[in-house]
């Protein structure tokens, strides 16, 4: 049977769960409370505890997330944060807005997350924190990162805006590091219906300064005690996400039996190279993304199937070029990595064919 797979449908998770979603829009609408309030704060209790974590800050999306944990720890000029060279730009952006120094270091050719063995060989007096991203879904091996921060008195700060869910050796992505930023864009597996973000952290002084950062640096009306910014969490997004959570782990499995459909159907192509999973980890399965250098003749074969995908984010020299006075001229990203040989793979997961 022909799997007919589109890359996302952001409407489908609205189409099978509409009932509980459409009360949830009453509810916040009949409450007059469009700014904070109850929505927001029991989606924070909610997704902390779904997480393992004490505390949980709503803000307005991924990047503000990072960029708030950054500038809560006091990083920012004359710092030098270690990131992946491999990932979305926001993770690079989140640090050059605080005015600290991108430091990227390689991934490890297996997973495509940052390589742990390639960090301490770049560590300087100026390096304040580590900012690991669990990519694709697939968890970054944090015990290896946490033990290097720790002998070098480190912050670590995990990106999981693709980890909703993901698990390493037990504990939930985001609850490792000493804080998480995290996005709820549409198409994250956990989504809202438009923009939002998250901090998650056993820190209650990074929490407390977090909600006083996103809320103009204040933490009661009018009382401005630092210099802060606007960046919360909309208590109608807040309510969808309070539905949705309860669903994810469900939504979740289901991208793993397609992932291992794939898997399965792919094994014999010798020219492809399909993702790794470690024996310690539980991807969530954000994307499946495979590796060929005949990437282009791939997509127009799938495509010609209706399996609609899509090319994987920046070639990485054009990072380099943008953040050309942050990165230190002796750092060379390397080419093995290009993003030509990538190729993103949906893992539509709302599609009766998906739910056994």
């Amino acid at each position: 049977m022909t799997l007919h797979v589109p890359f996302l449908d952001v409407r489908s998770s609205f189409l099978e769960i509409r009932s509980e979603l459409n009360d949830a829009y009453k509810k916040v609408m009949h409450s007059g409370q469009y700014i904070h309030g109850e929505e927001v704060e029991s989606f924070e209790e909610k997704f902390a505890a779904y997480c393992g974590v004490k505390y949980c800050v709503g803000v307005g999306n991924g990047l503000e997330a990072l960029i708030l944990i950054l500038e809560a720890f006091g990083i920012g000029s004359g710092d030098e944060v270690i990131v992946p060279a491999n990932t979305y730009i926001a993770t690079w952006l989140a640090v050059s807005n605080i005015g600290a120094k991108v430091i990227p270091v390689e991934p490890e050719f297996s997973t495509y997350n940052i390589d742990p063995e390639r960090i301490e060989d770049i560590i300087s007096p100026a390096t304040r924190a580590i900012l690991p991203v669990h990519l694709y879904g697939q968890p970054v091996d944090m015990d290896a990162i946490l033990t290097i921060a720790k002998v070098h008195d480190l912050v670590v700060i995990e990106d999981a805006a693709q980890a909703h869910g993901a698990v390493y050796k037990e504990m939930k992505a985001g609850s490792i590091g000493d804080a998480a930023g995290w996005s709820f864009y549409p198409s994250k597996n956990l989504g809202a219906f438009g923009d939002g973000g998250a901090v998650t952290t056993n820190d209650e002084r990074l929490a407390k300064k977090v909600r006083v950062l996103r809320n103009y640096g204040s933490e009661g009306k009018y009382v401005n005690e630092i210099k802060g910014i606007n960046s919360r969490l909309d208590p109608l997004q807040a309510a969808f996400l309070k539905v949705k959570i309860s669903y994810l782990d469900e939504w979740n499995r289901r991208r793993s039996v397609l992932a291992e459909k794939y898997r399965a159907s792919f094994l014999d192509l010798r020219e492809l190279v399909l993702p790794c999973v470690l024996d310690w980890v539980s991807p969530c399965w954000h994307l499946f993304v495979v590796r060929t250098q005949k990437r282009d003749q791939l997509q127009n074969y799938l495509n010609k199937l209706l399996h609609q995908t899509f090319h994987l984010y920046h070639d990485q020299k054009i990072l380099s070029l943008f953040f050309l006075d942050l990165i230190p001229t002796s750092t060379i990203l390397n080419p093995c990595f290009c993003a030509s040989w990538f190729l993103q793979l949906g893992v539509y997961n709302h599609d009766k064919q998906y739910r056994s």
